[in-house]
């Protein structure tokens, strides 16, 4: 199970210089189950997710690159491309997203929790400007049919 919380951002750039990061390659072969494809580094995954929005089944299968390089150009819509910076928050792990184009100046945060009851808890940071949990523009399978919600 996924449990996880969405907001748009204002971060420095200066300042995420100072945290790890992984480039992120993703496509969709659905939307509906949503099934995706995604490079992380040197790393490719196939994962499914079922239906929700701040909790939903997750399932990340491991591929070879030559699958992946396969399967991605079976995708359908736009292959989102995005900067995945790594922030330690507290006893949270904040994944923050700069998208590149056509989605950019996007910037968006997750955080992911154990259960229900913490992620209602959660006390985002002053930079955290609004939520997008419950808003389907900001699902990125929304975003892979060409979709592009508003940035900040």
């Amino acid at each position: 199970m996924e449990i996880e919380r969405k907001y748009l951002v204002k971060c420095d750039e200066n300042e995420l210089k100072k945290y790890s990061f992984i480039d992120l390659e993703q496509g969709y072969l659905s939307t509906n189950p949503v099934i995706r494809v995604r490079k992380a580094g040197d790393e490719y995954y196939l994962t499914y997710k079922g239906a929700g929005l701040m909790a939903r089944e997750e399932y990340n299968l491991p591929l070879t690159g030559e699958s992946y390089d396969s399967l991605i150009k079976k995708c359908d819509g736009v292959v989102i491309r995005k900067r995945r910076h790594i922030i330690p928050y507290d006893k949270y792990t904040i994944e923050l997203d700069v998208f590149d184009k056509p989605f950019a100046p996007l910037v968006m945060a997750e955080v992911e929790f154990e259960t229900l009851e913490e992620a209602k808890a959660f006390k985002a940071p002053d930079w955290f400007v609004k939520e997008v949990t419950e808003d389907r523009r900001y699902h990125n399978s929304n975003m892979s049919e060409g979709n592009i919600p508003p940035a900040l």
